[in-house]
């Protein structure tokens, strides 16, 4: 085992130096996630890993896909339980890390291949953790049953809610976080002629699921529907994206329902897809795709034109409030990670040249063992000329260098030292951890 820890080191030693981007990707920020008991926590998903900060991001350290148990193009869904506990679907299962980040366990896997409730082995497509602990996650295997599920022992255990099935896909469930008992699930199924989709909801937790009434709703050929968003204060208020319904299958169609989804009306087309919806308060409410960020101030009603500045790869609301995004950490935005009061004006959160480091873990797990041995953390330190954090309020220093190598620190503004994106890709790592894409599955993520 060792041997193949020193080849894969080795082997990504080689890779990056040879100036490729990131699985076929070039290094970016796309997907921010909370923890709603700590409002200074941000787990900010990229094209190269994991970057995590606990001191209201004025330093992020990072960890590697290996770690966590996924390889190329595939983007992760996270969700942090209110006792830190990270979550993270892949088409291998539900990883689950209680350790902060530092090592991952797959959920469910000392189960039987055919116990009920294993979901070890399947594609775990979506997790939502609902406002009193209770996790919940939808599985699009091609190859066994599909179905929702709930976990009330902090994703030890799960059971199903009744929605499983040989031919359905799961594609999202999403937790009202005004009421625990009502959710949203949407799946398709292509085994009819033509394929269909469907969009169930729930109130008192799956006991009994409502079909919605998706009359009118235009779908794409394959008609995947996701559930984007609920209302934080009306459990009847939901979004849904229709993916690849406009724009000759590259753009997205947004629908709105007031009613629980007894009737859903279209809101927004776009000409690329929609990575977000985040509803700010009862009138505001954002879309974001590569168009750009539409805004509503009618309640989601309709949107106005976009904005390009910055051009938002993701968008997330904190639990405070603030607004948070990823945008471009070269030209012509300058900042990996960046916050608003109201998506008018941005501040820069961080860049890749003030990584802190890998995260600081013990021997013998994946963090410390693959991703920060020299090897690896010295290369995506040279490759963004790591600087380290440059705020004085850094709660996460200094990174110990028994266990990394430690990022220089050069002084100066924040984004001194940081290099041209030409050359500075990072590619897939090829360790025995890895986990392969399917053919067959949709690489596109909602969340």
């Amino acid at each position: 085992m060792q041997g193949v820890v020193r080849l894969a080191l080795v082997m990504a030693s080689v890779s990056f130096a040879t100036a490729a981007h990131a699985n076929g990707r070039p290094p970016v920020t796309n997907g921010v996630f909370f923890q709603a008991n700590d409002p200074k926590a941000l787990y900010v998903r990229s094209t190269f890993g994991l970057l995590i900060s606990h001191d209201d991001g004025c330093s992020f350290r990072w960890t590697c896909e290996q770690n966590i148990g996924y390889g190329g193009t595939f983007d992760p869904v996270y969700a942090i339980a209110a006792d830190g506990t990270l979550f993270a679907t892949t088409f291998n299962g539900l990883r689950v890390s209680r350790d902060h980040g530092c090592s991952f366990t797959t959920a469910t896997a000392e189960l039987p291949a055919d116990a009920p409730g294993r979901i070890a082995d399947l594609w775990v497509d979506a997790i939502d953790i609902g406002p009193t602990g209770e996790i919940w996650v939808a599985t699009s295997d091609s190859v066994k049953p599909n179905d929702v599920l709930r976990s009330t022992d902090g994703g030890v255990t799960f059971v199903s809610r009744g929605l499983s099935s040989p031919v359905m896909w799961w594609k999202s469930v999403v937790v009202a976080p005004s009421d625990a008992m009502h959710v949203y699930a949407s799946g398709y199924q292509v085994a009819n002629v033509p394929p269909t989709a469907q969009v169930l909801s729930t109130i008192d937790g799956g006991e009994h699921w409502t079909p919605a009434s998706l009359t009118g709703v235009q779908l794409a050929g394959t008609p995947t529907i996701t559930v984007a968003a609920v209302d934080p204060t009306d459990a009847q208020h939901v979004y849904l994206v229709s993916v690849g319904a406009n724009a000759n299958g590259v753009g997205d169609r947004l629908y709105r329902s007031t009613d629980g989804g007894a009737s859903f009306h279209e809101v927004l087309a776009t000409g690329q897809a929609i990575t977000n919806v985040v509803i700010r308060d009862a009138l505001t409410v954002f879309a974001v795709s590569g168009d750009g960020t539409f805004r509503s101030d009618d309640g989601g009603a309709s949107f106005g034109s976009p904005t390009t500045t910055p051009k938002l790869g993701c968008l997330g609301k904190r639990p405070d409030g603030t607004l948070v995004g990823c945008a471009a950490n070269w030209d012509p935005d300058f900042m990996a990670v960046a916050r608003s009061d109201d998506a008018s004006q941005w501040q820069k959160i961080f860049r890749f040249v003030e990584l802190d480091g890998p995260l600081a873990c013990p021997a013998g797990t994946a963090g410390h063992d693959i991703c920060a041995q020299p090897e690896m953390w010295h290369v995506v330190s040279e490759q963004f000329g790591v600087t380290g954090p440059m705020c004085s309020t850094a709660t996460d220093l200094p990174v110990d260098p028994v266990d990394a190598v430690a990022p220089s620190r050069s002084g100066g503004c924040c984004d001194a030292g940081d290099r041209s994106p030409v050359g500075l890709g990072l590619v897939t790592l090829l360790t025995a951890w890895m986990i392969g894409r399917r053919g067959d599955r949709d690489p596109r993520r909602r969340r």
